[in-house]
């Protein structure tokens, strides 16, 4: 018999830890604590990984420090051990393995107590959130961005370059770091960024793999992560032979399903650039229009409007001979190669936001693209086809929350895409 993806959390391990000293959380001691939820997060949009975890203690958990209680009786972890700040959460629940990298408690809250139990809520993050708060960037840095990325993070963060996936970039950038943290500096170089080959625009990210600075336009080529596609349809398979059910999208609702007037705002069909050149005083305009560019999509060709003019107009100086000495005539990282392109990528991509939950899947990370099929509303044969040919097809998960508790599991994406269709277009 298989373990149906939405049955309880099995917790393999789930302990915190502190003076080199652990103790269980899961459940398995009666007299400690026990973990009620626990939610873990990733998305495009952070550049670290958090989560939430809530517990109830009944008292037998930890013994109070000699320092605090001369007795050193017996108590809660949250005054006993106590709880104060960056205490180890090491876990393993499916392929979420943090057993040698755990997570760090940022934050607690008691959400009630009573003579003989309470309950606790702990707010967590990855190290290199903390590491990040630590960092201040004050050098000059001149080469590859992509380079520049992995660079930062191996110094400041620590982390070893097998944990470190960088999209290679064409284009060098001098900057100063004018000490600003090291994911500030990142997220900063992220829509400068141009990769190889495609459209400029860039996110930086952590994943329990490690952290990415990964390009849109390679995101969006990617292979659906699910051979099986999540389906949305009002039927349930019977029986609990049949992974079947591992796959049926259970809540789905859409949040966006375009906003045209946003879009013209933020340039995404037609904008007009204008850069000033400080050597000769004088400016270049340059009109961009998304109908003129060939770009990748996780569906068919983007449908583009009617658009008689420019809607938004954007200005930069260009950087001539700011941070290199003597006289030099390049421009350094020319903003006519990302500028437009950037803003229109990224404003393009998040065209639909849908959000969908589907039974726990801890494979799936923020980054990957999930095929989903939804079912056609018609009023014809639904046997000649179910698949709503328009909303189905490719999504790419920006947002994703992996949710545990005694009852059930399940997995919470934000999910979104630039086109529509089944099928990509060939662009």
């Amino acid at each position: 018999m298989t373990r149906a993806a939405a049955s309880a959390s099995t917790y393999e391990k789930l302990v915190i830890g502190k003076n080199g000293v652990e103790y269980d959380i899961s459940g398995a001691d009666p007299y400690g604590a026990r973990t009620t939820s626990f939610d873990y997060y990733e998305s495009l949009l952070s550049p670290n990984i958090t989560a939430t975890m809530t517990l109830m203690d009944v008292g037998g958990s930890a013994t109070h420090n000699k320092e605090y209680d001369k007795q050193q009786r017996v108590g809660s972890l949250y005054n006993a051990l106590p709880i104060s700040g960056q205490e180890e959460i090491k876990f393993k629940i499916g392929k979420l393995d943090f057993s040698n990298t755990p997570l760090y408690v940022n934050g607690v809250v008691n959400l009630g107590q009573e003579s003989n139990r309470e309950a606790i809520a702990l707010s967590l993050v990855s190290k290199s959130a903390i590491s990040n708060q630590e960092s201040t960037v004050f050098r000059k840095y001149n080469s590859n961005i992509g380079d520049c990325v992995k660079n930062l993070v191996k110094e400041y963060l620590n982390v070893p370059e097998n944990k470190i996936k960088v999209n290679p970039t064409k284009n060098s950038y001098s900057f100063i770091g004018n000490s600003n943290s090291v994911f500030e500096v990142i997220c900063s170089l992220a829509s400068k960024s141009v990769p190889q080959s495609g459209e400029p625009g860039y996110f930086f990210y952590e994943t329990k793999d490690g952290f990415n600075f990964k390009s849109i336009d390679n995101l969006i080529s990617q292979s659906p992560k699910n051979i099986t596609p999540y389906f949305r349809t009002d039927k349930l398979e019977s029986g609990v032979e049949t992974n079947q059910n591992d796959y049926k999208i259970s809540r789905f609702s859409i949040n966006k399903n375009q906003d045209l007037i946003n879009a013209l705002k933020s340039g995404v069909y037609y904008t007009r650039n204008i850069f000033w050149d400080p050597r000769t005083f004088t400016s270049e305009e340059i009109i961009y229009k998304l109908e003129d560019n060939k770009i990748k999509s996780l569906g068919k060709s983007p449908i583009i409007p009617k658009v008689n003019s420019f809607c938004r107009t954007l200005y930069r100086i260009k950087d001539i001979g700011t941070l290199n000495p003597g006289v030099t005539g390049d421009v350094n990282n020319d903003p006519k190669e990302w500028q437009a392109k950037s803003a229109m990528r990224y404003n393009l991509l998040f065209t639909q936001v849908i959000s969908i939950q589907v039974p726990c899947n801890t494979d799936l990370q923020a980054g990957d693209v999930i095929k989903c099929d939804f079912e056609i509303v018609t009023q014809g044969q639904k046997q000649l086809g179910t698949s709503d040919p328009v909303q189905s097809g490719n999504y790419l998960i920006v947002n994703l929350c992996h949710h545990f508790d005694p009852l059930r599991s399940f997995t919470s994406m934000t999910v979104v895409r630039d086109t529509y269709g089944l099928y990509t277009g060939k662009n």
